[in-house]
């Protein structure tokens, strides 16, 4: 069982380098026909082309937990879709509910953390086209970021 948490972990952090190369090289390059209204958004669709990434993620998870329909507590596909499908949920609240607020819910959370990666998302729309981007990643961000989030804030 130890293993099994150990392996959910460690493919839980290696998606955030995964979503970072992802999001750098296949969603501002080959595929940024999907992922431009996410820079260029139009306010009043609920859907964006961009949301198609969502499952293409999902994809892997899917095949992993499905390859290991026998042994699911000692077989490492099923620990990896888990942690892969974890890393999607926590995309998913971070990204689209506390950063993007596309849902309203959370709206009162605020803390050193979420500030930091929101200003590190927000220098990354501050690019509207595909080149010269910068804080790809999401659950990690710049430490500049987080330093500027420990700064009081003035109301």
């Amino acid at each position: 069982m130890v293993v099994f948490i150990l392996i959910v972990v460690a493919t839980f952090f290696f998606m955030e380098f995964m979503a970072w190369a992802t999001h750098k090289y296949v969603m501002h390059g080959l595929m940024w026909y999907f992922h431009i209204d996410h820079h260029q958004p139009k306010k009043d669709y609920k859907f964006q082309r961009n949301d198609v990434f969502f499952i293409i993620f999902a994809a892997p998870a899917i095949l992993l937990i499905l390859a290991s329909h026998e042994n699911w507590l000692t077989d490492f596909r099923f620990a990896m879709g888990i942690g892969i499908t974890l890393y999607g949920v926590a995309y998913f609240l971070v990204h689209d509910v506390l950063i993007h607020r596309r849902f309203r819910w959370f709206e009162k959370w605020d803390n050193p953390y979420l500030r930091a990666i929101r200003r590190a998302h927000q220098a990354h729309h501050s690019h509207r086209d595909r080149f010269d981007g910068e804080c790809f990643g999401m659950l990690l961000a710049p430490m500049k970021y987080f330093r500027e989030a420990k700064k009081p804030r003035h109301s």
